[in-house]
């Protein structure tokens, strides 16, 4: 059977309904305490180029059941009331789970367009990717 839509076309389609922010809008937003940013990268990648400074790392694959408050992986960083600024590397992943996630209900949601590769391409500050502080990924030390 033939696909009906190609991921192209999911991401064109999320990006209709979503809020997108251009890199260097993000950039700015970076010191703000209402605003988080949520690297959905995989770790190698987080690894291998660094990550945004300040960003917590939520995979893809887990971020709906991050989010949900009902679900036994609920992260309490999503509980918080603050807007989340989702990124991947090039803004694809970002866009889908900005839809899903928007689409579960927290409306404060957006996503960098062009990902990580973009932040780069302009000099956004990045750091070496260190694990996610126990604070803020809701477990009590």
């Amino acid at each position: 059977m033939a696909i009906k839509k190609t991921a192209q076309q999911l991401v064109l389609d999320a990006e209709n309904d979503i809020r997108t922010l251009a890199v260097l809008e993000a950039i700015q937003l970076l010191e703000s305490d209402d605003h988080v940013f949520v690297d959905l990268r995989d770790v190698r990648e987080l690894e291998h180029e660094g990550i945004v400074p300040e960003a917590f790392h939520a995979p893809r694959g887990m971020i709906e059941f991050w989010v949900c408050p009902d679900s036994p992986y609920h992260k309490e960083i999503f509980s918080s009331g603050k807007t989340f600024v989702f990124y991947c590397r090039s803004g694809w992943r970002s866009a889908l789970a900005t839809k899903a996630i928007q689409d579960m209900g927290l409306e404060n949601v957006c996503h960098i367009h062009g990902g990580f590769n973009a932040w780069k391409e302009v000099g956004g500050p990045i750091i070496k990717h260190k694990v996610n502080d126990k604070k803020k990924d809701g477990k009590k030390s």
